[in-house]
C-alpha cells in the first residue's frame, strides 16, 4: 500500500512539474502561431528585443481593461526595442479581430485554434487571463504578470 501511495505521489509531482508555467529566469519556450493574415509569427524571431507575451481574449473584461496601459507602454518604448506578442485564446476569430480593431491594438497579434486547450496555452500552462510574461533580449523571463506601472519601470531599466 505504501508503494502504491508513493507511486501516486511521484506521478502527481511529475505531472505538476510538466504542467508548471515557465518561471522567472527560465528561457521562454518558443511560440509559433499565425496572425490574422495567416502568416506564422515565431516568438524566437523577436530575440534582441524586450518582449511582453500577453495571453488574452476578447471576452475577458480584465484583458480589455488592460489594453490602454499596454498601448501607452508600447508607444513609449517600441522605438527603443520593446515588442508585445499578443496571444489570443479566442475560439471565435471574428470576435478576436473585432476586439483588436476596437482596442486599437497595433502590436503583434496571433490566434491559435483551441482556446484554453490550444497547444500554446497548454505548453505555457495558462490558467487565467490575462497572463503576461516579460522577456529580456535573450528570451529569458524577467517578470510575470507585471502591472502597468511595474512594466513601465522594468522597461525604463531594460531599455534606457
Amino acid at each position: 500500500m505504501k508503494q502504491l501511495l508513493f507511486a501516486g505521489l511521484l506521478l502527481l509531482a511529475a505531472n505538476t512539474l510538466v504542467q508548471a508555467q515557465p518561471k522567472k529566469g527560465e528561457q521562454a519556450p518558443d511560440i509559433s502561431i499565425p496572425n490574422a493574415q495567416g502568416k506564422t509569427v515565431k516568438l524566437s524571431s523577436l530575440k534582441g528585443k524586450v518582449v511582453l507575451i500577453d495571453f488574452w481574449a476578447s471576452w475577458c473584461g480584465p484583458c480589455r481593461k488592460a489594453m490602454p496601459g499596454l498601448r501607452t507602454n508600447y508607444a513609449a518604448f517600441k522605438a527603443k526595442g520593446f515588442e508585445i506578442y499578443g496571444v489570443s485564446l479566442d475560439e471565435n476569430k471574428n470576435a478576436w479581430k473585432k476586439a483588436v480593431a476596437a482596442d486599437q491594438i497595433t502590436w503583434i497579434q496571433v490566434n491559435e485554434p483551441g482556446g484554453w486547450e490550444s497547444h500554446t496555452a497548454r505548453a505555457w500552462n495558462i490558467e487565467q487571463l490575462p497572463s503576461a510574461f516579460l522577456l529580456d533580449k535573450q528570451g529569458k523571463i524577467v517578470a510575470t504578470d507585471p502591472t502597468e506601472a511595474q512594466l513601465k519601470a522594468l522597461l525604463q531599466t531594460m531599455l534606457p
